[in-house]
Order: C-alpha cells, then structure tokens, then sequence
C-alpha cells in the first residue's frame, strides 16, 4: 500500500512500514485500537523498516508525521471491509485444517473481507463448494497474491506468543485458531456435502486405529479387539476407515484389527464423508478422522490419554483415564518432538511409557458407546426384533 514521501506500507505479517531510502526523518505511532495502547512510538530514519512485534490479528492503527511537524502525513485504522485477505494454512495433516478452517469462514463474516485460504490441493477438493463466498488457493499461487494483510495459522511452540496471543497448549488444538484470527473460539465444525446416498444398508461404525505418533494410538493390545466384539455382538458391521493397513517406524509398526472390515486406503476425502456420515457412530483417536467424523455430524468416542480433553472438539463421549499420566501434550514443559515416533516425555523407555492410554481399558470405551442415544436406539430395534 502507498502513503505520501514514498512510504508503502502493509498489515502482511503484523503491520510493516517502509520508508524510503530519502527523505525524512519520520515519526510512527501505531495501537492496538481494540486495547487502546500504543505499541511503538519512535522516530524512523531514512531506508528504515518498522514491523510490529505480534503477527497474530491485531486491529492496528497508526499515524506517521514528518518529524518537527504537528499533523499527520497519514493514517490508517484496520478496516478489512472489501479488502483482500489471506489466512495460511499450508499443513499437511488432515485434522488440523479440519480444526482451524472454520475460523477463516468466522473472520470473512466478522470483517466483510475478500478471503483468501491458502489450502492443500485435497482439502480445496472437500470444502470449496461448501464455501462459496471463500476463495481457495494453493501455496504456489498464493506467491503471487498481494492482499490488504495476511494471517498465518500453525500451533507455534516454544513459548512463543508473538505469532499466538496464548500458548495452544492451554486454549486447545481449534481455539487457537479464534484467538489468532481475533474472532470467537468456540469449535465451529467444518461444513461438508453429505448429500450422498447411503452405501451401506445394515447398521455400521466406522473406527480408526491409525495416527502420526504412537502416544496417540490405543496402546492396550486388547482394547480394540474388546470393542469390536462387543459391537459385531450388537450386531454392528465394523469398519475401519484409515489411510494405511499398518503405520509405524522403525521395528514398532500397528497393524487394523484383524476382526473389523477393512476399507482403508488412500481414498479421496469426500468419499470418506460419503461412508462415515451413515455410521451411527466413530471410534477414533486423536486424528484427523475423527475430526473429520465430528464435522459429518455423527457421534464421535475419541480415545486419547497424551492430549487433555480440551485439545480436540467437544464430544460428550471423550474417554481419558486420569488414573493414568496423562495430557503431556498439554503441559508447557514438554516439547512435542514430530520426529520421535516413541514420544513418551514422562516415562519413555521405563515400562510406563504410553501408559496413558495403555491404561485405558475397553471396558471404559464400551461403557462410554453406551450412552450414546444412536447406540441405545439401535439396542432397542433389535430387542423389538
């Protein structure tokens, strides 16, 4: 954006303020409007770049003054009406697009913008319909976009607050992205097209038994297998709807159930939506398809005992043990390493390493499918014969 003296300036990245090489010298204030402080107050010489400190949504206002002079050259206040705006989300991994897209839709109808979303090329695939009034980019065509201010969603570590008003860690995995984006936290879910005819007749669950790291999979070695009698007892078809038969790394790798219906595969995200719309419920971990399950609508009992209840959506049928550790993933003074399959911070390499959900029994899962209406519903019907 140009302002007078040849200054550009533009709210990409936090509020960034260019002056030129000659002229001046200069004197910018700039505020946060909505906490009525001021942020930065100084003098700026010639060639000089002046950048805010938060890249998070802040509703910025400054005024530049040739130094020694008493108005104002220009000034400017946030106002996104009309204005291009673009929101990256350039992460691979399905369930934190699923979490953070709805906050995007949130900020377009807050700011009355022109939205950008920076997606994959696959999740373009499942929502651009569902978003008419949002524009969908991938990150090479983003490089050529020069929008009024750009925000960038991540779970950023190390403490940091500069690209995140409050460490994710203590406002949970979505919310994160309302507090970045300056509009309300409560989960949203994704819109998705369940127009599709039902493809199964007989009553069906669908799990998933797979994720990225083993402290998120099930680690007690009979649970799976507990609930899926009992569910195939109820006379439920079970299928499993991960990407992968086996995930793992080094000589540690977790294999489906041998007892559940396989219909995993690298299977286009929609077709996904198409069959875990009709389950009368999913059992899952803290993965991307449970994320995806929640925004289909159907019931969703997340076992997870590394990430505190507050991380994921909220689902009345979240099953943690707290007799166990658990919720390190929460806990400010643990680093989750991406790159350590075998994550464990409290106990790794003692024999009480994963036993947060080592610990969890299928006693608890299946008393906790149990409350489930769809369930007891469906109990009933086959006691009716």
């Amino acid at each position: 954006m140009e302002a007078p003296d040849g200054i550009r300036w533009d709210l990409n990245d936090g509020l960034r303020v260019q002056f030129p090489a000659a002229g001046g010298p200069w004197h910018i204030t700039f505020r946060d409007l909505d906490a009525g402080i001021i942020l930065g107050d100084g003098d700026a010489e010639p060639g000089s770049f002046v950048t805010s400190i938060k890249k998070y949504f802040v509703r910025f206002g400054f005024k530049i003054w040739r130094k020694g002079e008493d108005a104002p050259i220009f000034e400017h206040e946030f106002n996104a009406q009309g204005q291009a705006v673009m929101v990256q989300m350039p992460v691979p991994t399905l369930g934190d697009t699923l979490a953070w897209f709805p906050y995007i839709a949130k900020f377009r109808r807050k700011h009355g913008c022109r939205m950008l979303a920076v997606l994959k090329p696959q999740f373009i695939e499942l929502l651009r319909r569902q978003y008419p009034e949002i524009g969908f980019i991938t990150k090479e065509q983003a490089a050529n976009v020069k929008p009024y201010a750009t925000y960038r969603l991540g779970l950023f570590f190390g403490g940091d607050v500069d690209h995140q008003p409050c460490d994710f860690r203590l406002v949970g995995l979505a919310q994160t992205a309302g507090h970045i984006l300056g509009v309300d936290p409560e989960p949203e879910r994704p819109r998705f097209n369940l127009a599709a005819e039902r493809l199964i007749e007989e009553p069906y669950v669908c799990i998933s038994v797979q994720s990225t790291s083993q402290c998120k999979h099930w680690n007690n070695p009979a649970g799976w297998h507990q609930v899926i009698d009992f569910l195939r007892g109820s006379g439920y078809r079970v299928l499993c709807v991960d990407k992968a038969r086996f995930h793992g790394a080094g000589i540690l790798w977790n294999h489906i159930p041998h007892d559940c219906e396989d219909f995993t595969g690298p299977l286009p995200l929609q077709e996904r939506v198409d069959l875990i719309k009709n389950a009368d419920f999913f059992v899952g971990l803290a993965s991307g398809l449970s994320w995806l399950a929640w925004g289909c609508g159907v019931p969703v009992v997340l076992i997870s005992g590394f990430s505190h209840p507050v991380t994921e959506f909220p689902t009345p049928y979240r099953v943690i043990n707290y007799h166990a550790c658990n919720s390190c993933w929460n806990d400010p003074r643990h680093e989750f390493d991406h790159f350590d399959f075998l994550w464990c911070p409290r106990h790794a390499g003692t024999e009480r390493q994963f036993e947060c959900t080592r610990l969890i029994a299928g006693e608890q899962v299946i008393n906790t499918i149990q409350k489930i209406p769809k369930f007891q519903d469906h109990m009933r019907k086959r006691a009716d014969g």
